[in-house]
């Protein structure tokens, strides 16, 4: 298609529903028959049981787990401090008796594993000459169709052949600690929220310039002389957008296909979706790895960023700005006239451009960069990740909807130093889902969420139908030739 020749990896990377986290789990706050709360009925039901039913349990739980998670005595013993209120004088092993009613596994891609970005990795150590060694984000989709970030290593060789290192059959989703807030950010954000900004104010007046989770509660309690039903909602978008940003960090000895970057606070609590991430380049010559993705709680969404030099702490926090809006935001990887671009869709069809001073921080309104005029891409279209930079201009992957909701691949080229400008477009797609990619649980997509540039050939990840993910191929020098004879005059 596009007079431009893909050829499609046999690399075909499925879903595997044995690859599962232990999830803290509670039931309900709803009370028990005796009117007592049900978690406390639940507890004092296990410290009751005889000791000998005791071991029998954890001899039946280990023997059945132990090989699903690294340390399963860790975990359970970790879910079990939600209520180490009710514990006091409890053995380590009753405490783990309780940790196991307070645990379920989420099997983190059952559903799908789709929509991948490729990075070249940060430690390039003993990959050979004209070889890559590469990290791969891809899409995990859980029960509830909860979306989380996994990641998976592999190589590049000199003529292109990509191979993906096995998995080792843990996941292990990290360390959550909370965030430093700037109060200036903070206000902001709290204003593209449409929070009552009287009470806001009321609140951040109270805070330093930066602050953490315990100074915003208490300066919290200043609305408690307000009448709940009008500060309720007040409180919760505050501490809904505190939850938002956080720091994770995963033990050192976890591979980083063992990594899983898993919904955690109430603005994700349904998924994080569609992460694209790029190496970028600043201009005193270090390298930070940023990814957007979009958070989503069933009902609202909400773009995100991800900032990590080495894919073990990984700091999340909101895009603020009146530009940071909806799906689809990719940044450029390097500095365009000192400041940071991206391409964004705010208004859920067309392609924009945005520029910042901050990647967190996006005022400036953004430009219209293009439509979607064929036929295959009249519904909407969108970007396929961070553009990739050539000698010719900047290489930018497009998905494009149109009949059927049928998701094709294309591809334009923008100006270097004036990324808002459309050298170059292909008239039709490059690649759409064939025969044996087209049913999943999403049927008839190609999606993807960014490639790797490597010597004359573009390495494009893709998913299949939200089912699986493929590699495609592409010769940078062909597709250049061709983007040069449709260039606009």
């Amino acid at each position: 298609m596009g007079g431009v020749t893909v050829e499609r990896s046999t690399l075909i990377l499925q879903p595997d529903p044995c690859r599962v986290i232990g999830r803290p789990y509670a039931p309900g706050e709803d009370p028990a028959a005796l009117g007592q709360p049900r978690l406390e009925h639940l507890v004092h039901g296990i410290l009751d049981l005889p000791d000998d039913v005791m071991e029998v349990e954890l001899a039946d739980i280990r023997q059945r787990f132990s090989g699903r998670h690294r340390d399963l005595d860790v975990m359970l013993m970790r879910n079990s401090e939600s209520v180490a209120h009710l514990l006091a004088g409890a053995s380590d092993e009753r405490r783990r008796l309780v940790g196991s009613y307070l645990t379920h596994e989420v099997a983190i891609e059952a559903a799908a594993l789709t929509n991948p970005s490729m990075v070249p990795a940060p430690d390039q150590t003993g990959v050979p000459q004209g070889w890559l060694r590469f990290v791969l984000s891809l899409r995990g989709v859980s029960e509830g169709h909860i979306s989380s970030i996994e990641f998976r290593t592999g190589l590049i060789s000199q003529d292109g052949t990509v191979t993906v290192d096995p998995t080792s059959g843990y996941a292990e989703t990290g360390e959550r600690r909370t965030s430093v807030y700037e109060r200036k950010l903070f206000s902001a954000k709290l204003q593209e929220l449409r929070a009552d900004m009287g009470l806001a104010v009321r609140i951040l007046d109270q805070l330093p310039r930066h602050f953490g989770i315990v100074e915003l509660e208490t300066a919290l309690s200043v609305l408690e002389e307000v009448p709940h039903a009008t500060s309720h909602e007040t409180i919760k978008l505050i501490r809904w957008l505190a939850s938002s940003n956080y720091v994770l960090e995963f033990d050192a000895t976890l591979s980083l296909n063992e990594r899983v970057l898993f919904p955690g606070g109430p603005l994700e609590s349904k998924g994080m979706e569609d992460a694209r991430f790029v190496r970028f380049a600043e201009d005193d010559g270090t390298s930070t790895y940023y990814a957007t993705y979009t958070a989503f709680d069933g009902f609202e969404i909400l773009p995100q960023l991800i900032e990590t030099n080495d894919f073990r702490t990984f700091e999340i926090s909101t895009m603020n700005g009146r530009s940071a809006q909806n799906k689809g935001i990719a940044l450029f990887p390097r500095p365009i006239g000192g400041r940071y671009m991206a391409i964004s869709r705010p208004d859920r069809e067309n392609i924009h451009v945005m520029s910042s001073d901050n990647p967190r921080f996006w005022q400036a309104p953004s430009k219209q960069l293009r439509t979607g005029t064929g036929a295959w891409e009249l519904l909407q279209t969108g970007n396929c990740g961070s553009p990739l930079e050539t000698d010719d201009g900047w290489l930018l992957f497009t998905h494009g909807v149109g009949p059927m909701r049928t998701y094709r691949l294309g591809v334009v080229l923008l100006d270097l130093d004036k990324p808002s400008n459309v050298i170059a477009e292909l008239g039709e797609p490059i690649l759409m889902a064939d025969e044996a990619e087209r049913d999943g649980y999403v049927p008839n997509v190609v999606y993807s969420c960014g490639g790797v540039m490597h010597g004359d050939i573009v390495v494009l990840p893709y998913g299949i139908s939200d089912r699986g993910a493929r590699i495609a191929q592409i010769c940078v020098s062909e597709l250049l030739e061709a983007l040069r004879v449709s260039a606009r005059p």
